[in-house]
């Protein structure tokens, strides 16, 4: 009953910052159609044949005070990709959290989040795939350390306070799911970035950079920071009792490490500190084998994009590139479980991280906006036609546990939940040595 080992996946983009000093919430799911055109939305991952989709419902619609919800959009739209046995990789916050909490300064987030995540397991709960929170470095730095989004604040002390908020509430969110779905898997999505020095000058910058961008995954798997962290974290706010926190909530047996990559994750720096894109040098196989080699856990490629540029053909170039990189990951034994475009359609204001609102569409989706497909989304849907067939004849082993919503109630579906209830009930609670290595 396990699924096929390779998830072939797109997403819908749901992001909700707010901006403004938190006076206008960034809407993507209204800005790219997606409450007016969900149907369509869902009949186009039937046209590319593609079975799991990252979709995240609307937080700031749904979570209207504590204990209190709208689940009518979530209800028709869960509902409908229940009946098309679509596997959803759900996304329950992405990048924002509804006005009444403010921002995620807010120390009750993450006790209050993960009663939000409990509830939604409740509600729907047939579905066995999270990412509780999306790309937990990135929030926290757009957030606190550039001064972008939610708080706008400009610090590393704002910084280390957003961050902590974050992965605990995460973490504390994965608990809840697991105590309603005991079999749940989660795919955390989180960006893989590297810091080039651009010169002698610029190593030590270059390697405080490229140790701070593992913190969120450090905290979230347990995983002893490096040295230097260490104190970075305690300089800003961190206690000793939050750290411990960190290295003694041990859920890291649930999850597969979900890494995002674009052309813009790899960054230059200047011996003064200042940082600006580097284009792809290492790529997506070199820097996820680093990510790898630190956590050991198995690997999703679970973002990427590129326009369509003026040429027409940039982003087809662009998605052989990144499976070219996804089938050297495989080749040299990292077990990667799936592939995704981001996202099915296109974008708006992303050109400027949603800082403004210009209403430029940004031509990254497998379809436009009026819903006609892009070259992009051809070449994915050649793709998935012709290597769905090949992989598991190559790798007949290795399988994800997913149970199909068609499936939730079959005998399978119960005694996998019933093994994994056993097996976490009887797991040790404290991190091995191993989590600690490094």
């Amino acid at each position: 009953m396990a699924a096929p080992w390779f998830m072939f996946a797109t997403g819908i983009e749901n992001s909700y910052p707010t901006i403004k000093n938190g006076a206008v919430r960034v809407d993507e799911l209204d800005k790219c159609g997606h409450y007016k055109h969900w149907r369509r939305d869902f009949e186009l991952l039937q046209e590319l044949d593609i079975r799991y989709l990252r979709y995240g419902p609307p937080i700031h619609r749904i979570w209207l005070g504590q204990g209190r919800y709208d689940w009518s959009f979530p209800d028709q739209t869960f509902g409908v990709l229940k009946t098309m046995d679509i596997v959803p990789i759900v996304d329950l916050c992405h990048f924002g959290v509804p006005d009444w909490i403010g921002n995620f300064q807010n120390p009750e987030i993450p006790t209050l989040f993960a009663d939000y995540a409990r509830a939604f397991a409740q509600r729907f709960p047939w579905v066995q795939l999270y990412t509780p929170v999306n790309e937990m470095f990135i929030c926290a730095t757009f957030s606190a350390a550039y001064g972008w989004w939610n708080e706008q604040l400009s610090s590393d002390t704002a910084f280390v306070t957003a961050l902590k908020h974050i992965v605990k509430a995460n973490i504390l969110a994965m608990a809840a799911i697991l105590e309603i779905r005991p079999d749940a898997i989660f795919i955390q999505s989180e960006s893989s970035e590297y810091f080039h020095a651009d010169e002698p000058d610029a190593i030590g910058h270059a390697e405080i950079m490229n140790a701070r961008r593992f913190l969120s995954l450090d905290l979230n798997y347990g995983r002893r920071v490096d040295s230097e962290m260490y104190q970075f974290l305690l300089d800003n706010g961190m206690t000793r009792d939050e750290y411990q926190f960190f290295m003694t909530h041990r859920l890291r047996q649930h999850c597969i490490m979900g890494n995002d990559y674009y052309v813009t994750n790899e960054h230059r720096v200047a011996p003064d500190g200042r940082t600006w894109a580097a284009g792809e040098i290492f790529g997506y196989a070199e820097i996820t084998r680093q990510y790898y080699e630190r956590y050991r856990l198995p690997v999703m490629h679970t973002e990427t994009n590129l326009a369509q540029g003026l040429n027409g053909d940039e982003a087809v170039t662009w998605l052989r590139k990144e499976w070219a990189n996804v089938m050297r990951v495989r080749n040299s034994g990292v077990p990667i479980v799936g592939f995704t475009w981001y996202s099915l359609t296109d974008q708006v204001d992303w050109d400027t991280a949603l800082r403004e609102e210009n209403g430029r569409v940004n031509a990254l989706g497998l379809y436009d906006l009026d819903r006609n497909i892009r070259p992009v989304g051809k070449a994915y849907q050649l793709l998935i036609q012709r290597w769905r067939r090949v992989l598991p004849t190559q790798s007949v082993c290795l399988t994800v546990p997913i149970i199909p919503p068609s499936q939730f109630e079959s005998a399978h579906a119960v005694s996998q939940q019933e093994a994994a209830r056993n097996l976490s009930q009887a797991a040790p609670t404290s991190p091995t040595m191993a989590d600690h290595a490094g």
